[in-house]
């Protein structure tokens, strides 16, 4: 049952940062977070260490610029990996951008910030986390993305992503165990075929998928619109090694299932040699590795919903390009 009591203490947590009044939230986290937790997040932030950095360095600052801050989350899972107890959840922070946050100019209007994280759960205390932020969403909603390759440049949607069709995404009650396990096989199944000549993935997918991509890449509805995105991004790479392979010098730190409800993430997850133009990047012929997360939905025999993060400002600064150096300079957004 420590599944269970693991979730009930995060929703209550997720439930102070839901609001209305946001001046519970640092006692919010103190409450839940060990500490001398280590806290994994995206690029600028990366590495902070404990629950004051937490507050000092990324959610004082976000209070600060996000007037009315509250969070708004559509999965919450949970469940044991490599013999440790795990929560996650994703979602959104929302608020009226009022003032300017690493660099991006306050719109002074409500904006929305895409959230996914992991957290590592020992004696009711999270000791360990990785978490993901679209920071590329915000920055396109804001009109201050300074590639070209944005939302006029791919096929896919960018703007505010759904939760799951079903509203059934947060689970709180102890999940069949042959249902997890159902869904755990089918998502580790396919993540082995992605990159295959044959496109082996496809077999696992319903025809009319939903596929919600990190905002620099954009999101697809029906599996031959996904492919249209995914073959080509396959093409940008060689030596594609993903954290599901056995051998990989990537790894997942999280991979496990509740129900009809899977999430897996990498700290890195992937790694490959860029051999095309990437997000405006030049082919480097570098070794990158990619921070990604995932969270599915199954339905019957088929996987029918996936929500993804890569973290792009890390990937762009192993290209060459610090995203939040250029994030005011006008660029083909203007």
């Amino acid at each position: 049952m420590a599944n269970e009591s693991n979730k009930s203490k995060y929703k209550a947590y997720l439930d102070i940062l839901a609001g209305p009044d946001s001046s519970g939230f640092a006692s919010a986290v103190e409450n839940i977070f060990a500490d001398d937790a280590t806290i994994n997040m995206v690029h600028p932030f990366n590495e902070l260490v404990g629950t004051k950095d937490y507050l000092k360095r990324f959610l004082g600052p976000l209070l600060q610029s996000f007037e009315r801050l509250h969070r708004q989350d559509y999965i919450l899972m949970g469940g044991q990996f490599d013999s440790a107890e795990w929560v996650s959840s994703t979602g959104y922070y929302g608020g009226h951008f009022a003032h300017d946050w690493l660099g991006i100019k306050a719109s002074n209007r409500l904006a929305y910030l895409r959230v996914g994280e992991f957290h590592k759960m020992r004696n009711g205390k999270i000791v360990e986390s990785y978490i993901y932020l679209d920071i590329p969403e915000l920055m396109m909603a804001v009109n201050q993305w300074p590639l070209s390759h944005g939302p006029a440049a791919t096929p896919g949607y960018t703007g505010f992503l759904p939760g799951p069709a079903t509203g059934d995404g947060v689970v709180l009650i102890t999940s069949d165990v042959a249902e997890s396990e159902k869904s755990l096989t089918m998502v580790t199944d396919m993540l082995l075929k992605l990159n295959t000549p044959d496109q082996g993935w496809r077999p696992y997918w319903h025809e009319n998928m939903i596929w919600y991509g990190p905002a620099a890449f954009g999101s697809f509805i029906g599996i031959e619109n996904f492919a249209s995105f995914q073959v080509p991004f396959e093409q940008c790479f060689s030596s594609w090694t993903g954290g599901a392979v056995e051998g990989s010098e990537t790894r997942h730190f999280i991979r496990c299932a509740d129900g009809h409800y899977v999430c897996s993430g990498g700290w890195p997850s992937l790694n490959a040699f860029q051999t095309r133009t990437f997000l405006d990047q030049p082919a480097t012929d570098k070794m990158l590795y990619m921070r990604v997360c995932d969270w599915w939905r199954r339905q019957d025999e088929k996987l029918v919903e996936n929500w993804v993060f890569v973290d792009i400002p890390h990937v762009l600064l192993q290209m060459g390009f610090d995203l939040f150096a250029s994030v005011n300079v006008p660029g083909p957004h203007e």
